[in-house]
């Protein structure tokens, strides 16, 4: 049967596909690696499949690797006897930041004698697993050796291996398998958080997000940290950045450091790394808890970008640490000490961009107030953004942006705006496009918007280069004073500040005494409106007894 029958077959699609772009690849995929799930549980189905993409990602640019010395014109002074052996060195993969991968674990390997295998396809891959583990320190430990298990379909496994080997990744232009092989891996990571829901928020932060926390912060070179990196969604999406906007040559410009608590999701952030040609070693040798155990000590990173659990209550809080500088966060809610561990990260022009739940803008509850005035007062904040309600499916809590900057000066040569003693406020709750009854992302036109606006705000070269000025829109944006934002008790909801509109106000975020006015208002508007009802209602009742 020819590949492209074969791939439809698995599938379950029962024609011929043309496999031509890269979503046909990956919804296939989809659909015949969702035939194995049985019994197993979802994290450790989403491990099954993005190991096997993984594996299959390491061969494939081993083999790329391996192509280009067999067309190095210098082999052809090496003696016949020795080329073979040459091949096999090493350190010419290694020195190129490519995995070395043991011939047993190669995945033409592992499709010819998956049919073979004794014991089946599963131990062949296990072994492989192994195998390439073994031969790469930054991999021990990370990759899953799950595949030979009692709950695992053999036959549907081997047809997934021979669907991916028939896929090859390749042909798609000039395009190489590891940029095809980078977007399925985070298909697949966007897949499986749909289908977990809340639980996804332990690996995956919606896109769209990632991006405006890019766009805005706009990492170029340097060092970028995340405290709770999850499946290392941001690190890809900041390489992703430096390629668009200085080229794919530019890409290791950026040195990126991160942690992660649970074990199965660091295990993802590493091979996310790797897939997408970036050094894993930059999320440690282990998981830990970022609060009992931090890795980095002494890291001081020019961007920091993160999207930690809202509202923890159980974490490791000691009150004399040295990162509560603006205050000790109480142990029922972490917000602030994630707030703050931040900010204790940030080198002395280094900015972050952190997601957060609408409560941190104006709660008052266990000294939180206090920790925000005292935050704000020292010129850390740059701006404010609200974001619109369901663009996470992983939970219904409001969420925004925090954006922190340590130097809000003209910084000398750079020129920028003087920004000091003034915070952006962006209010975006009516951006956003549904894609379905449930979930929101923003758009290209939303991302440009926003970041446009803070760009303007700041004086950043893309804003120069754009020809943008900054000006306050009613009802969008406002670049308050240090001092109207203690008028407002320190108080963070961009609405106030803009001019909002009073529709769509989240009430744990609204000024109580701005909700009791609202409140009143639309009371009397129901009332009247309510005695206008009764009164078509007694009339038309009056017809019907006539």
């Amino acid at each position: 049967m020819p590949p492209r029958k074969r791939a439809a077959a698995a599938a379950g699609q029962g024609e011929l596909l043309s496999v031509s772009s890269t979503k046909e690849i990956q919804d296939i995929l989809w659909k015949a690696a969702d035939k194995l799930r049985g019994s197993m549980d979802a994290a450790q189905y989403k491990e099954f499949v993005l190991g096997l993409v993984f594996l299959k990602y390491v061969s494939d640019a081993f083999t790329e690797r391996r192509e280009e010395l067999a067309a190095d014109p210098e082999l052809a002074q090496i003696p016949e006897h020795r080329r073979a052996a040459f091949l096999e060195e090493k350190d010419e993969y290694t020195e190129k930041n490519v995995f070395w991968v043991p011939p047993t674990a190669r995945w033409d390997h592992l499709s010819e004698n998956a049919a073979s295998a004794e014991g089946g396809v599963g131990k062949l891959l296990d072994a492989a697993m192994d195998e390439v583990m073994k031969a790469n320190k930054t991999l021990t430990g990370v990759l899953p050796k799950i595949f030979n298990r009692d709950n695992v379909d053999q036959k549907r496994l081997k047809e997934l291996v021979d669907l991916i080997s028939d896929a090859r990744f390749t042909g798609h232009g000039d395009r190489p398998a590891q940029d095809v092989l980078g977007e399925t891996y985070e298909y697949f990571l966007e897949r499986f958080a749909r289908a977990e829901g809340k639980r996804a928020g332990e690996f995956y932060t919606p896109a769209s997000v990632v991006r405006l926390i890019v766009e805005v912060l706009e990492p170029y070179e340097g060092r970028v940290y995340d405290p709770a990196c999850g499946s290392g969604g941001m690190f890809v999406q900041s390489g992703k950045f430096v390629e668009r906007r200085k080229g794919k040559d530019h890409t290791h410009d950026i040195a990126v450091y991160g942690q992660e608590a649970n074990e199965r999701t660091w295990r993802l952030a590493k091979m996310n790394l790797a897939i997408h040609g970036m050094d894993p070693k930059g999320v440690g040798d282990r998981w830990a808890d970022t609060f009992a155990d931090d890795k980095l000590p002494d890291l001081k990173a020019d961007f920091v970008m993160a999207n930690p659990p809202f509202n923890m209550s159980d974490w490791a809080r000691k009150s004399d640490d040295r990162r509560w500088r603006y205050g000790t966060p109480p142990q029922s809610n972490a917000n602030y000490a994630w707030l703050q561990h931040i900010v204790s990260k940030l080198g002395d022009r280094g900015s972050a961009g952190v997601v957060m739940a609408n409560g941190t803008m104006t709660s008052t509850k266990s000294g939180e107030g206090e920790i925000r005035a005292a935050m704000v007062a020292a010129d850390l904040v740059a701006c404010m953004i609200v974001l619109p309600g369901n663009l996470f499916r992983t939970t219904t809590v409001p969420a925004c942006l925090w954006f922190f900057s340590k130097d809000k000066s003209p910084q000398s040569a750079r020129a920028l705006n003087d920004c000091r003693s003034h915070v952006l406020f962006i209010d975006a709750r009516a951006m956003g496009t549904l894609v379905d009854r449930t979930e929101r992302i923003l758009s290209e036109g939303d991302l440009e918007k926003i970041s446009d606006t803070y760009h303007a705000w700041r004086g950043t070269r893309s804003a120069k280069e754009k020809g943008l000025s900054y000006e306050n829109v009613p009802g969008f944006c406002y670049s308050a004073t240090l001092e109207e934002i203690e008028k407002r008790d320190f108080a963070l909801t961009p609405g106030p500040y803009v001019g909002a509109a009073d529709n769509g106000l989240d009430l744990d975020t609204e000024p109580m005494a701005e909700r009791i006015e609202r409140l009143t208002k639309e009371l009397f508007e129901h009332l009247d409106e309510s005695a206008r009802l009764d009164a078509v209602v007694r009339k038309q009742l009056g017809r019907i007894d006539g």
